[in-house]
């Protein structure tokens, strides 16, 4: 019995994170951010982190007035210890020791011409601890560019690194995330809809039959709707302050590198069991909070 097992995470800077703009110095071209925030759970890419439980996040923003930025952001994981089974033949990536923490540090060059957007620049994932035995570890390097246009922007990650959040031999993996927010007159309310395209690349020559690889084992759609709230609206005291919420579902299969122990399927003919104590990519609902600086 194949037991599929699957390394996905890390967040995606975009999209979690409400930062302010404080510059050093009102003349300065230098601008430094700050954000934090309490979030019911840490999905990424339409796929649980934290086995649906609180995520703490926060990063640090740099950026100059000539479009270059640099920036790190960090959250609490679990999935790392969480798929812990072994199974011959399908890398696990699972962490025997640290595995709790994820660092995502990045920087890049954007600007705008008139009413478009765009934005190019690296990112690299890093999961600080050891993998257990010989398995795969989950850092990951991104390479990307986006665009935008008033309401609407798309976004194109392409990894460079050979081992792709664990899964082996899988460089040139790509995500394509298409994006709309739209603000709801003056209200502080601002609507969201997302729809995301993860396409795995390459074979781990480990795999124990030519019919299964990156793509039929761990590609897949994810989709999300949200709200949040400027809490600014109400008063200088919740300056700053953002509460939200948002549901993602996945086209994943039940067990398709990402169901629970209970999930069974089949993939190109060979029985399969998940790996997580939960689905992590089934339906799921996020609140947080988050406050900026």
């Amino acid at each position: 019995m194949i037991k599929i097992k699957h390394i996905a995470l890390a967040s995606s800077i975009a999209g979690i994170g409400f930062v302010s703009s404080s510059a050093i110095a009102a003349d300065s071209p230098h601008t430094l951010t700050a954000n934090v925030g309490l979030y019911s759970q840490y999905v990424f890419r339409g796929l649980a982190q934290t086995n649906e439980e609180a995520a703490l996040q926060g990063g640090f923003d740099y950026s100059h007035a000539s479009g270059f930025y640099l920036g790190v952001w960090g959250s609490n994981v679990s999935w790392l210890k969480e798929n812990a089974t072994s199974s011959a033949g399908v890398v696990s990536g699972s962490y025997n020791t640290g595995g709790s923490l994820e660092l995502d540090f990045y920087g890049g060059y954007k600007g705008s011409i008139g009413d478009f957007g765009y934005d190019v620049g690296l990112l690299q994932y890093y999961y600080p601890g050891s993998q257990t035995g010989t398995n795969i570890d989950a850092n990951t390097l991104e390479a990307y560019v986006a665009g935008s246009w008033k309401w609407f922007s798309v976004k194109y990650s392409h990894a460079i690194s050979n081992d792709v959040f664990g899964t082996k031999d899988a460089s040139g993996t790509s995500y394509w995330d298409f994006s709309a927010s739209f603000p709801v007159g003056e209200t502080g309310l601002t609507l969201g809809a997302h729809y995301g395209i993860q396409t795995y690349e390459g074979r781990d020559n480990r795999l124990s039959s030519t019919l299964l690889n990156n793509d039929n084992l761990y590609s897949y759609d994810d989709w999300k709707i949200s709200a949040a709230y400027d809490m600014g609206k109400l008063g200088k005291t919740f300056d700053g302050m953002t509460v939200g919420v948002a549901y993602t579902d996945t086209s994943s299969a039940n067990c398709q590198g990402y169901g629970s122990y209970s999930s069974t399927c089949s993939v190109n003919g060979f029985s399969s069991t998940g790996v997580y104590p939960k689905d992590i990519a089934d339906g799921k609902t996020t609140v947080w909070i988050s406050k900026t600086f």
